[in-house]
């Protein structure tokens, strides 16, 4: 059997640790597809480019043209979908890039692993595997008091991001259901670690408070989520493609619930012991109460029992853990930081792949 997997969105934040690690445990190989949107960096991958089981592609999952092309010559045992569309505030300002490619994109990627799993040995088709990276924001807002989200919690997205992920998830189901596909899907809280795009509240808090930034805070700063390590993520999506069962929902959760405004201060604090200021004043002098964003969600709470009972995986790093971790990664890769936050980081692509005498489609 061919020990290849084709992950999609490999180049965004959870899609490229997520390639960085299946290289370094030598699972086999990874073909990657990436649109390269303004999240995708393939600065993330620097380290595995020149990896023998490593092969970048350039393209849309809504290019089924390419993607039949791509399962055809590769002939992989499971596709990882990470390809999404995946910040809130961008989705309330322009919805119609999360419609098309986070339901319209997983469509057509369906239809094409589909018409590729269809056409396998029997064989084949019993060891493959399509599996779904989602969100938990998918279940909409909890109270203080509610339960944390299980599986069979009931869908109510509030953003037009949750919107289109939650369509895109039940696409799949319908496609497990319908057709056969042997789907997997994974719903996430919260991920943090290295090669976070700065827009999201970890990396944007490091990297402002480290600039002489306003650290800003939406509403009271009592919304709470729980944070996940990525490197804890990926290693749940392996448990589940190795072992989940087909057609089967498991939450991914860290079992850290923090109010916003707790994380902003712990990160404070340790960059004051870190990297203290020049003037000697503490971090959390910079915090800034800004606006709430419409429609901002409470509370995510994951419930993750299922996935540690069924397949044994439980989280390796508590939030302390964790969020030093991710401070040192950004503390000592400050030269990534200053790419992406000043869109330098494209130029970097286009610049190191002609150089290579290489072109991007």
């Amino acid at each position: 059997m061919n020990n290849c997997i084709i992950v999609t969105g490999g180049a965004g934040f959870i899609g490229s640790n997520f390639v960085n690690s299946w290289l370094k445990l030598g699972l086999g190989k990874v073909v990657n597809l990436d649109k390269l949107t303004y999240a995708g960096n393939l600065a993330n991958l620097v380290d595995v480019e020149h990896h023998p089981e490593y092969v970048f592609v350039h393209g849309d999952i809504a290019d089924q043209d390419l993607l039949a092309e791509l399962l055809t010559e590769h002939q992989p045992n499971a596709v990882v979908n990470f390809a999404a569309e995946s910040h809130v505030d961008r989705s309330i300002h322009g919805p119609e890039d999360f419609i098309q490619t986070n339901v319209v994109g997983t469509f057509h990627l369906l239809q094409a692993v589909r018409a590729y799993w269809s056409n396998l040995t029997t064989e084949h088709k019993q060891s493959f595997r399509f599996l779904h990276v989602s969100t938990d924001e998918v279940y909409g807002s909890l109270g203080k008091a509610d339960a944390a989200f299980t599986e069979t919690q009931p869908y109510a997205p509030n953003s037009p991001y949750s919107a289109s992920k939650a369509a895109s998830d039940h696409l799949v189901r319908a496609y497990h259901h319908t057709y056969g596909l042997p789907t997997l899907t994974t719903n996430c809280s919260n991920n943090y670690g290295p090669y976070h795009f700065p827009e999201k509240l970890i990396p944007l808090v490091i990297h402002n408070a480290l600039a002489g930034k306003p650290l800003p805070i939406y509403g009271n700063g009592q919304q709470i989520r729980d944070w996940l390590y990525v490197e804890d993520h990926c290693a749940a999506i392996r448990t589940v493609l190795a072992a989940g069962r087909v057609g089967e929902v498991y939450n991914v959760g860290g079992w850290n619930e923090k109010p916003n405004i707790e994380v902003v201060k712990t990160l404070c604090r340790i960059l004051d012991a870190k990297s203290p200021r020049n003037d000697g004043k503490p971090y959390a002098d910079q915090i800034a109460f800004v606006e709430d964003r419409p429609g901002h969600d409470q509370r995510y709470a994951i419930d993750a029992t299922k996935i540690a009972n069924e397949l044994g995986w439980k989280p390796k790093e508590t939030f302390e853990s964790g969020i030093e971790k991710t401070v040192n990664w950004y503390l000592e890769n400050q030269d990534w930081v200053n790419n992406v936050s000043s869109g330098e980081y494209l130029n970097w692509v286009q610049t190191h792949y002609s150089e290579r005498g290489e072109e991007l489609a």
